[in-house]
Formats: C-alpha cells, structure tokens, sequence
C-alpha cells in the first residue's frame, strides 16, 4: 500500500465540488482512498487521523492538497493526473460556452452583479468568517456553507446582520430554497405558500420534499445553521427568519425545524412566533412539548407531521386530530418479511446519511422498543464504545464528522454506508437495516444505483447464514429532482428493498417488524 500528496498552489474550489472529485478518484482502480481539500490544518490533522497522511505538513493556506493511498505508484499517478485534469477544467455556462473568468473577490462580484442580494459562502472555516463579515457590510443576506467556524465569530456575524437588518444562515448551513432557487443540497419543490425555517438541512429537506409530494409549495425555505437555537447562539437567525416571513406576502404558513434547542431559547422563539400573525408549526426534536405553547403555535413530533399540518393550515382546514397511518404495509406483509428469519434475529442497524433523519429515528425508537446504541446517542449511557462495530439496537449517522474524516459525506460518495450493509448483514442478529436517500442538487448523481449491488449481495451473504434482514428505507427528494425520483424508488424495490415515504414511516415498520419477531418467540 503506498500513499503519495500533491500540493496544487493557490488554487480554491469549493467544498463539494472537491468531495465529488474525490468520490470519483475513489472509484478508480488500485486506489483504497484519496481526497481532495483545501490544504488548511484543520483538514490536514483529519487526513493524518484518517490514515491518508503519516505527519502533518505545512502548506500555505491557500493550497490544494491532493492525498491518494493506492496498491501501485501506476494506479495513484493515473488518479492525481484525473484530479488535475478536473482541477482544471474550464467551467462551462448552461448555454454550453466557457465561461467568464470569476470574480476574484465579493466586491467584484457585486461590480458584475450589482443586482445581487445573496452571498455563498464556501471557502475553509479559517476564512469564512471574514469574507462573511465583508458581505454583510455590503449590504448582502449571506449563507455559510462552510464549517469549523467558531461559535464567538457565528455570534458576533449574526450580531451584526441583526443590527443591518440582514440574515446570516450558517455556519455549516448545507440547504436552502431562496425564491425558488435551491441552494447546497437541496431538492427541486413547487413554489407554494409554505415557508420554512430550520436549524437542519436534511430536516429541511424531508419537510418540503414531503409538501412538495402532496400537492403543496415552498414559498421559502432558509437554514439558520445548526447550532443556532444553542444557549450561545441565541436564535439569532430564526428570529429574523420569523420576521422576514411573516412580512413576506407569498407565505401563508410557517414551519420551524431544530434538532433540541436549549429550552429557554425554543421559549422565546415560540413567543415571538405567536406574535407573527401566521400560523407556525413547531417540530423541535426532543423538547418537552408540554412546556411549549402559543397563540398560533401548532406543535409536531415528526417531519412527516410537519410537512402534513402545515399544508392543511395552508388550506384553511384545521389540523386532523388523527395520528397518521404508520405505513402502508399490513400484517400479512409483515408476517412474509420475517418468514426466512432464523431465531436470532431481533435488532436494527440503522445506517444514515443525514444527522436529523438519524436523531428522529432514534427518538421514534427509543418509545417503541428501548435503547438505541449510537455513536451520538440521545442519551450518554447508550454511546457505542467503538463506532465501527455495532451492538443490539443500533443507529448511526454517517455523515458526522467521526466518519467523515478524510472521505466525502455519505450523500456523495456511498463506499463507507455500502460496506457497512454488508458488514451488519453478516452479523446474524441482524433483522432490519434501515437506510435513508437523499436525492437533489449536490447529492449523488444515483444514489440508489450504488447501494443497490450492496444490498443485493448483502441478502445472498445473509442467506447463507441462514438468514434473511429486512431493508428498510425512503427517498428524501421529489419527481423534479434529477436522479429521477420514480427511478430511485424502483430500483431499491428491485434489490429487495421496503420503500416507504418517510423516515417516520420508516421508522414505525421497523418498529412493527421487531413486535412481530417478539411477538412469536
């Protein structure tokens, strides 16, 4: 095994586009792993923490660093000669010209855009901090897709687009629908009345590609970043979201999404909230909803509840009383499913690739049938001790940082989730894996495509063991995104997948198939 580094000066792209690079060298023959990334020491100490690297190095900060780990020196010349050769391909605009060189800087961007309103931000988290402020004292909203910025620097941008009357969105904001334009990985939704405010990307997500599936739009749909309803933080970004939506014509209905917010934060949104004039519904993961209430303010649990209530208030209709149905697949079916079990099997292995998805499927489990062993468990009691090797009742989120150092996110690059299926299929304990797929802008290009080999031959490895694990999973995303919605479904049905439409319908057939396993024994 060898591992060779290439540093590329004073070139910068942008956070997926160097993931997607990297997922591709990947693939490559001879090659184990290889990254591409700016060359900061952040993502330097990760790559020695991964392997990639045996000492750290010292770049300039505006380097590439390209990292190959490979069987030959052949096979890792051939992937860092690929990586330059996309490194330096020449942009190419929607009408198929190349395009202008880019704007150097904000300020010469806003010289050729002087009608812009926006600014991404995506650049190291050393760095994002200052181009961020800059933006803001040009009178520009801005959304932080970079990371690794500290908590004191978030506060003090938020302070300041507070006192200009702007909005930050981020740090670490992967996802948003501005006026009908999709931003980081984010899905194609009708344009309706429904707007969204979120301290989740994946939550933001499942929410508006939910509305989307049932007839119902996005007016907006911005993300705060998520540590926003921290203690720290303050709610910051929600509050002005809240502002700005309850001014803005096109919104009928306003949906507020966060992973557990410190209590006395979620109470004081929620009382701002109730002021706005407009409905609000509330899905705070985890908060006490007993402590919780407002004029207007219309408390869920789940995404799928969310996504539901807020377009029936979007129609004037009253929110049914009426739990949701928990899947569509009946008794009959279930008894099919654990047919081929063997007597072992009694656990699920949940494998996410979104960190809220993860969170909601471990808090919809934990009430139904105990303890989940996690890598971020709901309680510290329940932590994994190793993280790569699961125990009874377990869900992980594979697109933390423990499993992403030194490799692209799991919605890009689906090698590490797709050797963990086979992993937790070998293991004859096993009864349901359950999966998230995300599709949309700057997710795989086919995510279902490349899981499906793995959870075929995941079944055929299973059977031999004389066992049969069920898979379980949903597609996050809609008909208009590119992957080809339909397509997506179909081809994890044709690999022997259970297809339903949300993580909490997903979720809850677990749940059923574990009662039925319990309920013969």
């Amino acid at each position: 095994m060898k591992n060779t580094q290439k540093i590329l000066p004073n070139i910068y792209r942008d956070s997926v586009a160097l993931m997607q690079i990297s997922s591709k060298l990947c693939d490559l023959p001879g090659i184990v792993q290889a990254s591409v990334i700016m060359a900061t020491a952040a993502n330097i100490e990760l790559l020695v923490e991964a392997g990639l690297i045996k000492k750290a190095i010292d770049p300039a900060p505006n380097d590439l660093l390209i990292t190959v780990q490979g069987d030959d020196t052949k096979s890792i010349a051939a992937a860092i000669a690929q990586a330059e050769e996309a490194l330096n391909e020449v942009p190419i605009a929607a009408n198929g010209n190349a395009t202008a060189l880019a704007p150097q800087s904000i300020e010469m961007a806003l010289d050729e855009f002087p009608e812009a309103q926006l600014a991404l931000i995506s650049c190291p988290g050393d760095y994002a901090y200052a181009e961020a402020r800059k933006a803001l004292q040009l009178g520009l909203d801005v959304m932080i897709f970079s990371d690794n910025v500290s908590v004191e620097d978030e506060v003090a941008l938020k302070q300041l687009a507070a006192d200009t009357d702007r909005l930050v969105m981020g740090p670490d904001c992967g996802t948003a629908i501005l006026n009908g334009v999709p931003l980081g990985f984010a899905n194609v939704v009708a344009s309706g009345d429904i707007g969204i405010v979120a301290a989740s990307g994946t939550g933001l997500q499942q929410v508006s590609c939910l509305v989307d599936q049932l007839g119902g739009g996005i007016s907006q749909a911005i993300g705060t970043g998520g540590r926003d309803l921290n203690a720290e933080i303050g709610g910051l970004s929600m509050f002005k979201s809240i502002q700005k939506l309850a001014k803005d014509d096109e919104t009928k209905v306003i949906t507020l999404i966060s992973k557990p917010p410190a209590p006395e934060i979620a109470r004081k949104v929620l009382a701002s909230a109730g002021k706005c004039g407009k409905p609000v519904v509330v899905n705070f993961f985890g908060a006490d909803l007993a402590t919780l209430e407002g004029d207007n303010i219309f408390l869920v649990e789940t995404l799928e509840q969310a996504a539901h209530t807020a377009l029936q208030l979007s129609k004037d209709a009253a929110p049914s009383a009426n739990p949701l149905p928990r899947h569509e697949i009946d008794k009959t079916e279930i008894g099919s499913i654990i047919a081929g079990f063997s007597t072992n099997q009694k656990f699920v292995r949940g494998l996410y690739s979104g960190g809220t998805f993860s969170y909601e499927a471990m808090l919809l489990l934990e009430r139904e049938i105990g303890p989940i062993k996690s890598s971020s468990p709901l309680n510290a009691e329940h932590k994994l001790n190793d993280i790569w090797s699961s125990t009874g009742n377990t869900v992980i989120d594979l697109g933390d940082d423990l499993f992403t150092r030194g490799r692209p996110h799991p919605m890009i690059d689906h090698r590490l989730r797709n050797d963990r299926i086979l992993q937790e299929a070998a293991d004859p304990e096993t009864a349901v894996i359950l999966l998230d797929v995300v599709i949309g802008h700057g997710a795989h290009a086919d995510p279902a495509g490349e899981m499906t080999a793995s959870i075929k031959a995941a079944k055929e490895s299973a059977a031999k063991l004389g066992c049969q694990p069920a898979f379980v999973t949903f597609v996050c995303g809609t008909k208009g995104d590119p992957q080809n919605f339909a397509e997506q479904e179909n081809k994890l049905r044709g690999a022997g997948a259970i297809v339903v439409e949300s993580n909490a319908q997903a979720v809850r057939l677990t749940s059923d198939i574990l009662a039925a396993l319990g309920d013969q024994k």
